[in-house]
């Protein structure tokens, strides 16, 4: 069909043709043959100041083009892993209904869940990690590696008790996620309360406040990541406001003082081997950065998390055969 034949694999063309979809993957509409989907979830009605995100998974869509088919440092090449399609967004029909919004979201991914497949997103919201929880842990509660600036186990807030800064507290209350195989990284910034993360140390998870990651470094900090989610099911989410916003200032909430890009993409590599069944990008709120860098930076923190899940995916497609 194409003077060159390399150009008949989508990927090959120049990457500033056809239809943006993330990293490139086919769009499909019908879910059927797909081991890993890749979601768009545009809602941020759960957000407590900046608002944007609902334009995340465009942007990061449109940027994701710059990805290629293989990770140069891992050696992971995903579609050779799995049938990997973007299956378009998860986009919400009563966006002012907050409650509302988030069944809708679950329902979507439940749908997705039915089928088999594992689903890696980009918010949207932190909110949007609850619903996604509904969908997958319904059946057994899993672990998670949570990279962010706030642990997110927070409580009521303006009459509502299902904003983006408590997602994860609600998750343990509806016995969705098990605390003591979760590890947040990256905690830091100033607060109004100094116990409004006591959920999280009061159930177990273990938290990792940039002090004590700068003192120990990333290397370490993972290798305890991975003991304490063991070999059970678990959930990769990346909230970008865990970098430092020199990387990502395209965020609602940013926090000086997080961790490099280059830190996260390592710290993303080493859960390569564990028992991962999804993971997001969120918070990325592309009108706070007009220079498009934040969402390259999800894009990429989203490639890095669909590697890994491929190989996790992969491994167990060869155990069913």
């Amino acid at each position: 069909m194409y003077e060159y034949e390399a150009f008949n694999d989508p990927m090959q063309r120049p990457r500033y043709t056809g239809i943006s979809t993330f990293m490139r993957a086919p769009h499909s509409e019908s879910w059927d043959n797909v081991d890993i989907g890749l979601v768009g979830v545009p809602f941020d009605g759960g957000v407590t100041n900046r608002t944007g995100a609902r334009h995340g998974p465009r942007e990061i869509r449109n940027q994701s083009s710059l990805m290629r088919r293989k990770n140069q440092s891992s050696g992971i090449c995903p579609y050779d892993l799995c049938n990997i399609a973007d299956l378009g967004d998860a986009w919400i029909q009563k966006p002012f209904h907050l409650e509302e919004s988030l069944d809708e979201i679950e329902y979507y991914f439940s749908q997705i869940h039915k089928r088999g497949i594992v689903p890696v997103s980009a918010g949207g919201d932190h909110s949007v990690t609850l619903p996604i929880y509904r969908a997958i842990a319904c059946e057994h509660t899993v672990g998670m590696v949570h990279f962010d600036a706030h642990c997110d186990t927070g409580d009521d807030y303006l009459g509502s008790k299902f904003h983006h800064g408590a997602p994860f507290r609600r998750a343990v209350e509806e016995g969705l996620l098990d605390p003591k195989r979760t590890i947040q990284i990256g905690i830091r910034g100033s607060l109004n309360d100094l116990d409004i993360w006591k959920f999280s140390h009061d159930t177990g998870m273990r938290v990792v406040y940039m002090e004590e990651f700068a003192e120990r470094g990333w290397k370490s900090i993972m290798e305890e990541a991975r003991n304490i989610v063991g070999d059970g099911p678990t959930y990769i989410s990346f909230d970008v406001d865990g970098l430092d916003p020199v990387y990502a200032p395209g965020t609602g909430t940013p926090e000086v003082g997080g961790f490099t890009t280059l830190e996260a993409q390592m710290m993303i590599r080493s859960l390569q081997g564990l028992n991962l069944i999804g993971g997001d990008v969120v918070e990325v709120a592309p009108p706070f950065d007009p220079s498009g860098n934040t969402a390259l930076v999800g894009a990429t923190m989203m490639f890095e998390i669909l590697c890994v899940v491929a190989d996790s995916v992969g491994q167990r497609l060869k155990l069913e055969e």
